[in-house]
């Protein structure tokens, strides 16, 4: 076993709406603990898994554990993680919200090419209702912004597929606060997908505009603490006091931040399990203090 997985035990129960709260995307609501897709597929996020019948066992056993929302992309493979999830989970269960996201071309293993033409963003949205097997995408989400195409060109192009009812809500990623306002200019926004954790946290201007509007905040990479994680360090020095690991500490840090909708994933089964119990701890005002004093 693991030195990350040795003090930790598997989570026996599914979370609750108690367990790890609830947070709305429009009309949605869904637990504040999600499930991301994007590392069920091969190395470089290119290709299928190294193990197929794994990766539809953590899909499998994310649902058993009381997750609801499952975060993907047709650039996840590319199309692999999308398939993989009808595969898995398909008839989805009642209340199941799966969130996909367009706007990614893919060239090879870690490439990812820009495309925000709306021409190519109807395609990739009308790519992933097939894959997905389902009429309307629950929550759909503008990948990055296109430095070759205006942005309020690609938020209108979500717009008129939401309107076609190919598209129920829709969310931003890789976006500025100032991207964020055109985009909220021109459809109801209803999420935030930025790079966001412990140890780096310089979309926290966009949290907070998401904090003061109700706007979900869905960190990508969460699980990282950075120096706050290595001995000596905060992250681990809490962590050693629970007796847990210092990457469940960061995301019980995360949990505990209003809007916040954790999507850590993994290609483990054991892992995935490590992920959910750390919506368990309860970390006091004094180590949350520490840990935004450290960083």
């Amino acid at each position: 076993m693991s030195a990350r997985l040795a003090c930790v035990a598997v989570a026996a129960e599914p979370i609750t709406d108690e367990t790890a709260g609830t947070i709305a995307l429009g009309d949605l609501t869904v637990r504040r603990l999600g499930f991301g897709a994007m590392r069920i597929t091969g190395e470089g996020i290119w290709g299928p898994p190294p193990d197929h019948d794994e990766a539809l066992r953590v899909l499998r056993r994310s649902v058993e554990l009381g997750i609801n929302l499952i975060d993907t992309a047709d650039s996840y493979g590319p199309e692999v993680s999308e398939e993989l999830i009808a595969e898995a989970l398909r008839p989805y269960p009642e209340g199941l919200v799966i969130a996909t996201k367009g706007g990614l071309t893919r060239t090879g293993p870690n490439q990812w090419p820009r495309d925000g033409r709306p021409e190519h963003l109807r395609e990739a949205c009308e790519g992933s209702l097939r894959r997905l097997g389902l009429e309307r995408i629950d929550l759909y989400q503008l990948h990055a912004p296109d430095p070759k195409v205006p942005y309020e060109e690609s938020v209108g192009a979500l717009k008129a597929l939401q309107e076609e009812g190919k598209i129920r809500q829709i969310g931003v990623s890789n976006v500025s606060v100032e991207q964020l306002a055109t985009a909220r200019g021109i459809v109801d926004v209803v999420s935030v997908q930025n790079r966001f954790n412990l140890g780096d946290r310089a979309s926290a201007e966009l949290l907070a505009v998401c904090q003061a509007d109700g706007l979900a905040f869905i960190p990508w990479f969460p699980l990282s603490a950075g120096k706050l994680a290595a001995s000596g360090g905060a992250a681990a020095e809490i962590a050693a006091r629970h007796g847990v690991s210092a990457a469940q500490i960061a995301l019980a840090w995360l949990l505990a931040q209003e809007q916040m909708l954790p999507i850590p994933g993994t290609r483990k089964v054991a892992h995935l399990e490590e992920n959910v119990e750390a919506a368990r701890i309860e970390l006091g005002d004094e180590e949350i203090a520490e840990l935004d004093a450290a960083a």
